[in-house]
């Protein structure tokens, strides 16, 4: 390969300078950061300027009576004076009423809402009912870089209700803002829906199935896991042990071991986590990693076995739960009857028959 020319007093050099590389990497932040800037503030001003069109029909309804029809006039002529331009459709401007009658307040259009696309603000107007949800998920839409049909899966998966629903020792084990931190990248439960796994299945094709849709996996676990291995082996007092599945977080600035357990959570599975967790605190964990976190993943859990099982354990340890495809909510399945009421029901329809036919 042939070096760099560069030209000096008009002749060829070449000599390049030896910090180059470093300015160029500082010009090339800077211009992706100009770039990144200026997209987000041409974002917010569209956003703002469709609340404002909002805004502007809302209070021409609300006092001069307009209705429906002046609204369709109103897309033809901005149509004719701004053809240049996109979203004038007689749709688009109801929507831009609805946004603006929905958040009445600019300063969360300038906080939040024009941080993300006007696409992605329409997803929330659909697919939402109430403002709590819909800027929680804005924000974590601004936080976690989600495109508009990630932003519709976690709205249909649920994520709002799924998170703080783990049961975890973080608050007793971590310093407070970690704990925090902690607590917010766990969810419960986890939407394994992707997952093609028979009845049959058992740990190791659970995990299999987990790395081999690795994408999917990650995208439910959130930002900032980093996947180092499965089955990653440990040796301690001169004998191998193996984990489910090693993970490094990049925020939390520490190690993750998840433990999968196709059963419902048992009291000796926290035991066998803080094992895992001190193994590695101790064979991987550097000075400037915070305490490794343990995640035991169950088909099912009962919340008050798991708070005594986490009572007295020294490290950071959460459990949480999984939904696997064409598995029924718990709700759903509480409202189901029982083998022994279905087979009763059936006895009693069979006798019902039986005495029909006497009678007649």
């Amino acid at each position: 390969m042939s070096p760099t020319v560069l030209f000096q007093n008009g002749m060829a050099s070449n000599l390049v300078p030896e910090n180059y590389d470093r300015f160029l990497g500082d010009l090339k932040t800077w211009i992706e950061t100009a770039r990144l800037r200026a997209a987000t503030a041409v974002n917010r001003e569209l956003v703002t300027l469709y609340w404002k069109i909002g805004q502007a029909i809302l209070a021409k309804q609300q006092q001069e009576g307009w209705g429906a029809k002046v609204i369709q006039r109103l897309s033809q002529d901005l149509k004719q004076a701004f053809p240049e331009m996109k979203g004038f459709s007689r749709s688009n401007l109801l929507y831009m009423r609805a946004f603006a009658q929905a958040f009445p307040d600019e300063t969360l259009i300038q906080a939040v809402l024009g941080q993300i696309t006007w696409y992605h603000n329409l997803a929330l107007l659909d697919k939402l009912k109430t403002n709590e949800e819909r800027l929680w998920y804005a924000q974590k839409t601004i936080e976690q870089g989600w495109s508009r049909s990630a932003l519709v899966h976690q709205i249909e998966t649920g994520l709002y209700r799924r998170v703080g629903n783990a049961v975890s020792n973080f608050e007793a084990t971590l310093p407070q803002s970690q704990s925090d931190l902690a607590r917010q990248i766990l969810k419960s439960p986890y939407n394994f829906e992707f997952l093609e796994l028979t009845e049959t299945a058992q740990e190791r094709d659970f995990e299999r199935a987990l790395v081999d849709r690795i994408r999917d996996f990650l995208l439910e676990l959130g930002v900032g896991f980093a996947f180092l291995g499965s089955q990653y082996p440990l040796e301690v007092g001169g004998k191998e042990y193996r984990l489910d599945l090693l993970f490094y977080h990049v925020k939390l600035h520490c190690y993750v071991v998840i433990d999968l357990k196709m059963v419902e959570f048992e009291p000796e599975f926290s035991g066998k986590m803080s094992f895992y967790t001190a193994a590695v605190d101790d064979l991987l964990r550097s000075k400037v990693d915070n305490p490794t976190i343990g995640i035991i993943l169950c088909k099912s859990k009962n919340k008050t076995t798991v708070e005594y099982a986490l009572r007295y354990i020294q490290q950071p340890v959460g459990v949480a739960t999984y939904r696997l495809k064409d598995t029924l909510p718990e709700a759903l399945q509480e409202n189901l009857p029982s083998i022994e009421q279905l087979e009763t029901q059936l006895n009693t329809l069979t006798i019902e028959a039986s005495g029909n036919e006497l009678a007649n």
